[in-house]
C-alpha cells in the first residue's frame, strides 16, 4: 500500500479513481457530503474542483493505492486568514470498502496529522457523522469529542443526522513557535 500526496496534476490525473472511491464511499453509506445514488460524473466534478484547490493552496490531498487502484484518500483544508494559520481541518477520509479493516484509515490520518505538524499546524479539527464507525478511529487515535449538532447533515439515504466535532493538538512548542514567528 502506498500513499502519497498529490499535486494539482497528480489529483488530475487520478479522477477517476478518485471518483471511484467517493462514489463507492457513498454507495457504502458514508455521510461524507453528497447522497445516494451519487454519480461517476458529478464525482469526478467534485474532485477537479478539489484540485483547483490544490493548485491555490487552501487544500493538501493524499491518496492511498495498491497498485493503480485508489484504496483511500485524506485532505486537510488549510487556512486562510491571518488568525487561523495554526489550524487545519480534517476532510474527507475515505477508505474503499474492499480496503476497510487493515489499518488503512488509521494510516492516513497519522499521515496527515504528521504532515500538518510538519508545515507548523498545531491544531487539527473535523466533524463526522454521531455514531459512525470514523469516531472509534478519532477517539482511539487521541482526537478530543467537542460537541455534536443535532440534523447537521443528510445521510446518503437523505434523513438528517448529527454530527459530532473532534479536535487534536499536534506538533510542539517548535511548530508553535515557528507560526508565531
Amino acid at each position: 500500500m502506498i500513499v502519497h500526496r498529490l499535486d494539482e496534476q497528480g489529483v488530475t490525473a487520478r479522477l477517476d479513481g478518485l471518483a471511484g472511491l467517493l462514489t463507492d464511499t457513498v454507495a457504502g453509506g458514508a455521510c461524507v457530503g453528497f447522497l445516494a445514488p451519487l454519480g461517476h460524473a458529478e464525482a469526478v466534478d467534485w474532485w477537479r474542483e478539489r484540485a483547483a484547490a490544490v493548485a491555490a493552496g487552501r487544500l493538501a490531498v493524499w491518496l492511498a493505492r495498491e497498485g493503480e487502484r485508489v484504496t483511500g484518500t485524506v485532505s486537510l483544508a488549510l487556512p486562510d486568514k491571518p488568525n487561523s494559520r495554526h489550524r487545519g481541518e480534517l476532510v474527507k477520509l475515505m477508505v474503499s470498502r474492499e480496503a476497510r479493516g487493515r489499518g488503512l484509515g488509521r494510516r492516513l490520518l497519522t499521515t496527515v496529522e504528521e504532515a500538518a505538524a510538519a508545515a507548523g499546524l498545531t491544531l487539527l479539527h473535523l466533524d463526522t457523522e454521531t455514531g459512525s464507525p470514523a469516531e472509534h478511529l478519532y477517539r482511539s487515535a487521541g482526537w478530543t469529542r467537542a460537541g455534536t449538532i443535532p440534523d447537521y447533515a443528510a445521510h446518503p439515504r437523505g434523513e438528517l443526522r448529527p454530527t459530532t466535532l473532534y479536535f487534536k493538538q499536534v506538533g510542539g512548542p517548535a511548530a508553535a513557535a515557528a507560526v508565531a514567528g
